[in-house]
């Protein structure tokens, strides 16, 4: 397994995973510039630092230490969410809103689970990294462009032949599939698990969908 060096600072260490409404927009990948834009703009405003990121059409996958005694990755995301969003508008790409008025692009919850230890922070950087195969984007990780990965590469840390140490069939999910009603019905999420309805229904043991409106 690779070691991957942890910055030494304290706070704590998130992962979260992002969905689109729609799942099979490909905003994110298309307007990947916006997105990316949203993130700098946050970050200098309210800092973190990115460990490990991809981005797929309809959702994404980051890991983000956040500053010592600072946990409001809920404002962050929000802030994230709103300033790519009126991007898209700005743009003029077409985007349902609700009853409110309010544009539906961002399901509302996401995954959120807080990096516990170094294994569980190199097993969370490797799903991120195998994701785009995992998912039959690509046939090798390095030809995903969305990717920390190629930061990785540079720096030395992995090779650019890497491609993960298991298989599609045997990767967790990790909140790629989470309604917005999951969290209103208890038993959504158990019943998902013995069920699957189809691609990335099923929720790892681990982490949580979070409540906030980010």
């Amino acid at each position: 397994m690779v070691k991957y060096r942890r910055s030494q600072t304290p706070g704590e260490t998130y992962f979260f995973t992002v969905n689109l409404r729609d799942r099979i927009s490909g905003h994110l990948v298309t307007h990947v510039d916006h997105l990316r834009q949203a993130f700098h703009d946050v970050c200098q405003q309210r800092p973190y630092e990115i460990i490990a990121a991809v981005v797929l059409p309809e959702h994404l996958h980051m890991i983000i230490k956040l500053p010592v005694d600072d946990n409001d990755y809920p404002g962050r995301w929000r802030a994230i969410k709103s300033r790519f969003t009126r991007a898209l508008v700005k743009d003029g790409v077409d985007m349902i809103r609700n009853s409110k008025g309010e544009y539906n692009i961002w399901q509302r919850r996401y995954w959120e689970h807080q990096i516990r230890d170094e294994i569980d922070l190199q097993r969370h950087i490797d799903y991120i990294h195998f994701n785009p195969m995992k998912h039959g984007y690509v046939k090798r990780v390095v030809d995903w462009p969305y990717s920390s990965f190629h930061r990785y590469v540079k720096s030395g840390v992995l090779d650019e032949n890497w491609g993960g140490n298991f298989m599609v069939g045997e990767c967790e999910s990790y909140g790629e599939l989470i309604p917005d009603y999951a969290m209103l019905h208890p038993g959504y999420l158990a019943k998902t698990e013995r069920h699957p309805r189809g691609r990335e229904d099923d929720q790892p043991q681990s982490g949580h969908v979070s409540h906030g409106r980010g």
